[in-house]
C-alpha cells in the first residue's frame, strides 16, 4: 500500500494534482482547498489511500490524517464511495463534518452535490459511534462555531468555498480559538 507521497507538485487541477517523487509521477485525487493550494514546482506531502478495482488503481490523498482517517470512515459507510467522500471533504470542513455528525444535522451534508437526505442521514448516523471513538473526535463547540464564522466571513469578502477552506485548513494548530485573530490569519493566507 502507498501510505504517503512526498515529492515536487508537477501539476494540478480542480480535485487532483501530480507529484513526482524518485522520477515517478503520481495522479492523486484531494481535495479541491488542497489542489487549489499546490503549486506547481512546490515541494508537497499527502497521506494517501489506494482504492484498487477491477479496471482502475486510483491514489486519493490528504494533507493531515485527520482528513485521510475521515475520509476512510466515509468510505466505510455504504453507498459512499471514494468520490463522494472526497467530494463531502472538499465541501465541508472537518469540524462542519463533525458538528453535523454530533448535532445530527444531517442538512448540513445535504449542501454537497450528490448527497441526498437519505445519505446524508445514514451518514449520521453510522459515523456518530465510529467517530466518537476515532482519535478525530469533536473538538469543543466553540472551536466548530469559531471556525464556522471565519468560513462566513470570508466567503463574505468574495472569497470562494475551497480558498476559504484552504486559508481555514493553514491557520496554524496553536492559533487561538478568537475570531478576530483567526480570521487575521485566514486573511494574511491570502497576502503570501
Amino acid at each position: 500500500m502507498i501510505a504517503s507521497v512526498r515529492g515536487t507538485v508537477e501539476a494540478s487541477g480542480a480535485d487532483y494534482v501530480v507529484i513526482v517523487a524518485h522520477g515517478v509521477g503520481y495522479l492523486i485525487h484531494t481535495t479541491s482547498a488542497a489542489a487549489t493550494s499546490a503549486t506547481e514546482g512546490s515541494e508537497m506531502h499527502l497521506h494517501t489511500v489506494l482504492i484498487v478495482r477491477e479496471d482502475a488503481m486510483t491514489l486519493f490523498g490528504f494533507p493531515t490524517l485527520h482528513e485521510r482517517d475521515l475520509f476512510n470512515l466515509l468510505t466505510s459507510v455504504s453507498g459512499i464511495g471514494p468520490r463522494l467522500g472526497l467530494a463531502i471533504l472538499s465541501h465541508l470542513s472537518i469540524d462542519r463534518l463533525r458538528q453535523a455528525v454530533f448535532n445530527k444535522q444531517p442538512e448540513l451534508l445535504t449542501r454537497v452535490p450528490g448527497i441526498g437526505k437519505k445519505s446524508a442521514e445514514k451518514i449520521v448516523f453510522e459515523l456518530r459511534d465510529k467517530l466518537r471513538g476515532a482519535a478525530t473526535a469533536a473538538p469543543a463547540g466553540d472551536v466548530i462555531e469559531v471556525d464556522a464564522d471565519v468560513m462566513e466571513a470570508l466567503l463574505t469578502f468574495g472569497y470562494t468555498q475551497s480558498e476559504a477552506q484552504a486559508a481555514i485548513a493553514a491557520i496554524p494548530a496553536d492559533t487561538a480559538y478568537d475570531f478576530e485573530e483567526r480570521i487575521r490569519v485566514a486573511l494574511a493566507y491570502f497576502m503570501r
